[in-house]
């Protein structure tokens, strides 16, 4: 059974995906989350305190989705190209709700914890990228900060297909392989 706390973020992701964050009144999340109003307020002081909530949800997919696709016996490239898919993935589930998750984030003081959400992602790509380094098939960069550019410019590309556009098919692909071709030409030794 779902905790009371995940109920929330739930039916909080439903709730700003019909009726957008300024319309969105706490009584609209309690009522599809089918709690008492006072519940909410034990887990979040405020309807905006849910969006670290479901932006480490995102993130926790995200690296979930890293983790399954990325076959790590293959070429470093086949990988790369494996990574940026699964952001692709992920950030197509969460279309609906990512822009309101990010100005959300950022209309708030909750801005600030952005890093620590993306954290456990940026660590788990960084391993990978060491990996790649270690084995002499990139050259020698920060696999830290290299992870944060990575998952952020395949982010905002997915962003492009999937949030500013009607989406296509054929223009995701282009986008990903633009993606794949401009961080295997910056990565190569």
């Amino acid at each position: 059974m779902v905790d009371k706390r995940e109920r929330i973020i739930q039916a909080a992701v439903e709730v700003f995906r019909e009726n957008g964050i300024e319309k969105t009144k706490i009584s609209d999340i309690v009522k599809k989350a089918q709690i008492a109003q006072g519940t909410f307020y034990l887990y979040f002081p405020s309807k905006l305190s849910v969006m670290p909530a479901i932006a480490e949800k995102m993130a926790a997919r995200m690296e979930e989705a890293i983790r399954q696709s990325v076959k790590t016996d293959r070429e470093w490239t086949l990988q790369l190209q494996q990574m940026i898919s699964a952001v692709f993935t992920v950030t197509g589930e969460y279309r609906d709700v990512s822009t309101l998750v990010y100005s959300g984030l950022s209309a708030t003081e909750h801005v600030r914890e952005w890093e620590e959400i993306y954290s456990p992602l940026y660590e788990t790509v960084a391993l990978v990228i060491e990996e790649w380094e270690r084995a002499g098939e990139i050259r020698n960069i920060n696999p830290n900060r290299t992870a944060k550019l990575v998952i952020g410019l395949a982010e905002s590309a997915a962003e492009q297909v999937y949030l500013f556009n009607s989406f296509d098919a054929e223009e995701e692909n282009r986008q990903k392989e633009a993606v794949l071709e401009f961080i295997t030409h910056a990565l190569q030794s």
